[in-house]
């Protein structure tokens, strides 16, 4: 095949210029030589292939054979747009992205009526992203029920963001009615096409029973399938899986290493899940210091639950020295965040006396802010 594709591009045919061009590009049939790559898209382009416009405008993205240059992208784009749906798209980019030209409103609006060109054309990415412009108000006005037909067109056809992203607005009822068993069905359909958030999303469907019948197993292996992939919020519900024994064998040690996974990408829940690992030696030795440690990471982060166990390891010299006024600090920055427990803590200080001064009114209040949140230990307190 190579040998005859070089010897149609000799003869000037530019289809098999293209084609040759991908060969030594991706070393097809050949050793890949990014140098002849371009010298025959250029080849293509001197032919008049509106196919090796769009090509070399790539080439000038990524720099294969030459410098990476977005203003000659962009130009060679704007060149192919004309003739090709799929230009239509990469320019829309660089008119929205502002790559090879300024990145402004007007050229927002460019943006959008190029994606909606290429969606007339029944492209469906270009759908897709029409649908995205109008829920955001991006380069239009902001419009839920056009969002959504541009949504359904794409999904129609299998398209397999715009079924996540129906996915998305069934489940926060979102320019439709609520409805988390649609929600479920356009997850599934768009996890099947291989859509990482949807495969996490479905596995929390199942987790957690939203839209179907708990299934722990179905978690278990959407979990591991996203997982494997680097996906950190899905390596944390994989280590909790493991940890209780849900849907697969308990098995601490691989928790853990999820966990670690989960935690060395940035995952707060995880850096929080490993803390009270090492506090109370859950598949690890006890060690308060990194109990301590990782608390601090994940608190550090936002993240509530860390908040308060932090402020737990301060009151308490866990892993750290006593030190109640960050103590006091962290309890009243998870309280004001509504965060419950932390509301029934500095109840229970201010009532007492404990590294405050007594304060019934403050006491009061806190409990009963508790108890708004649904904290059953509040409500006693309230009497």
């Amino acid at each position: 095949a190579f040998k005859l594709i070089l010897k149609a591009a000799k003869d000037d045919y530019p289809i098999a210029q293209v084609y040759l061009s991908i060969f030594y590009r991706y070393g097809i049939g050949t050793e890949i030589n990014y140098s002849l790559a371009i010298y025959w898209i250029k080849e293509a382009v001197n032919n008049r292939s509106i196919c090796g416009q769009l090509y070399l405008a790539d080439y000038y993205v990524y720099g294969i054979g030459t410098d990476v240059d977005p203003n000659k992208a962009f130009y060679w784009y704007q060149m192919s747009a004309n003739n090709n749906k799929i230009a239509l798209i990469y320019l829309g980019n660089c008119y929205e992205l502002g790559k090879g030209i300024e990145k402004n409103e007007i050229n927002k609006l460019k943006a959008f009526e190029l994606f909606k060109k290429a969606a007339e054309k029944d492209y469906l990415i270009a759908q897709n992203n029409v649908g995205l412009l109008y829920e955001y108000g991006e380069g239009t006005e902001k419009d839920l029920e056009k969002a959504i037909y541009w949504y359904n067109k794409a999904a129609e056809k299998g398209e397999i963001v715009a079924l996540y992203n129906l996915g998305q607005c069934y489940e926060s009822g979102k320019g439709v009615e609520k409805d988390e068993m649609k929600a479920f069905e356009y997850y599934e359909k768009s996890a099947e096409k291989g859509h990482l958030d949807a495969q996490f999303n479905l596995g929390y469907y199942y987790d957690k029973g939203i839209g179907i019948e708990v299934n722990k197993s179905k978690a278990f292996e959407l979990y591991n399938k996203v997982a494997e992939k680097g996906y950190n919020i899905a390596q944390n519900n994989l280590g909790l899986l493991y940890e209780y024994g849900e849907g697969t064998e308990k098995d601490l040690e691989k928790a853990i290493y999820w966990y670690s996974k989960a935690a060395e990408d940035g995952n707060e829940i995880a850096k929080y899940n490993l803390g009270q690992c090492y506090e109370y030696g859950i598949g690890v030795e006890k060690d308060e210091v990194k109990a301590f440690e990782y608390f601090k990471k994940s608190a550090e982060k936002g993240y509530l639950n860390a908040q308060f166990q932090l402020g737990n390891c301060y009151y308490n010299g866990i892993g750290t020295e006593i030190n109640k006024t960050k103590a006091l600090c962290l309890y009243n920055k998870a309280a004001e965040e509504e965060y419950s427990e932390a509301q029934v803590r500095l109840g229970y200080l201010y009532n007492c006396g404990q590294g405050v001064e007594v304060d019934q009114k403050k006491a009061i209040y806190w409990f009963q802010k508790a108890a708004m949140n649904g904290n059953s230990i509040a409500l006693y307190n309230l009497g």
